[in-house]
């Protein structure tokens, strides 16, 4: 089958490999389109040490069964529209039977090898996956919108993580992919007031267009301060870093009221400084989140109603044999790209 393999870093090759096997318990799916992660974009030079060559990447798909394992329960037959987790997890342990399945012990990341595990990912015609991680489409949704399922279910899980209250307000700090979905999220779970802070113009008007009642630029404005001014004098009732560097988390915790909730979402650096005392005095919740536990169907309808709009994100849809010259320019940085989705050819 073809391909899209991580060589050696940042290098890609469009190339014949040998389409996968599959156990008793999994189903081979063929991929009709799978996104690019900004994972998969930040690990391609070896800087997370989570992309080692030679690694087929890609965990953001959709596609169709092609073939069902003598296991697999008869829910499942060839021709089936289906998307899938991004984490293969076990189901057993002590995480995955509180239905933790995101902090599974043995998880395992599509498209990810590292120092413990390699798992081929979707980059490629064929890729096989445990049944227990499937999820079934619905019949108008177009496979270009679910392979957007990951990204909006990171987000989703991020926002039942909050304390989210009907009315409350809340900003979102980073108009990237996930921050944008974020906003999405916060305003179908009841929030009121909305801002977002960025110093990229067109995430601003993406996310106004989104229906964000205030937009800042950091560079022009006084976030934290801009934020108090539209919330008389408060501050908001949530934060959400979608970001995950030092002077992010600090705006966000400085944008919020007494008592109020920080979700620390992005997680670029590995450490920051924390404003331990304003944290503790003001008594400000800070909650972590990680991937998604369940959210699929929920967003997949969330996706077909049109409740969250992912099409204003889908910068391009390319084929997988320029899918190294689409890794070039988002690693670049190119302006207006946000999400390019890969389709082998059929």
């Amino acid at each position: 089958m073809k391909a899209l393999e991580l060589v050696e870093y940042k290098k890609f090759e469009y190339k014949d490999i040998d389409a996968p096997s599959i156990g008793p318990k999994e189903v081979l799916i063929r991929v009709a389109a799978c996104g690019i992660c900004g994972s998969d974009v930040h690990g391609m030079d070896g800087s997370s040490g989570r992309r080692i060559p030679p690694i087929v990447m890609g965990h953001e798909a959709a596609g169709v069964i092609s073939e069902v394992g003598e296991a697999v329960d008869s829910e499942w037959q060839v021709g089936d529209r289906v998307t899938f987790d991004s984490m293969v997890y076990c189901g057993d342990c002590w995480h995955c039977r509180r239905g933790e399945v995101n902090l599974c012990e043995d998880r395992m990341v599509l498209g990810v090898s590292c120092g413990d595990y390699r798992r081929y990912g979707a980059f490629a015609e064929y890729v096989a996956v445990p049944a227990h991680i499937l999820y079934r489409l619905p019949d108008d949704l177009s496979f270009e919108r679910a392979a957007m399922v990951e990204p909006v279910s990171v987000a989703v899980h991020a926002v039942e993580r909050t304390p989210v209250t009907l009315g409350a307000s809340a900003v979102v700090f980073g108009g990237g992919m996930i921050g944008l979905l974020c906003l999405q999220a916060l305003k179908a779970a009841g929030c009121g007031f909305t801002a977002v802070v960025d110093l990229d113009s067109r995430k601003l008007e993406t996310a106004k267009s989104l229906g964000t009642d205030l937009c800042i630029d950091p560079n022009d404005t006084d976030a934290p301060q801009a934020i108090r001014e539209a919330t008389s004098g408060r501050g908001a009732d949530i934060a959400m870093e979608a970001v995950g560097i030092e002077p992010t988390v600090k705006g966000a915790i400085a944008s919020l009221r007494k008592g109020g909730s920080c979700t620390l979402v992005g997680n670029l650096a590995p450490s920051v400084e924390l404003p331990l005392q304003e944290v503790v005095t003001r008594q400000i919740s800070l909650v972590g989140t990680c991937g998604s536990a369940g959210e699929y169907p929920a967003c997949l309808d969330l996706i077909a109603r049109g409740v969250i709009d992912v099409d204003c994100l889908i910068s391009e849809v390319n084929t997988l044999d320029q899918g190294a010259s689409s890794f070039d320019r988002l690693y670049k940085g190119e302006p207006g790209l946000t999400k390019i989705v890969l389709k082998p050819e059929q």
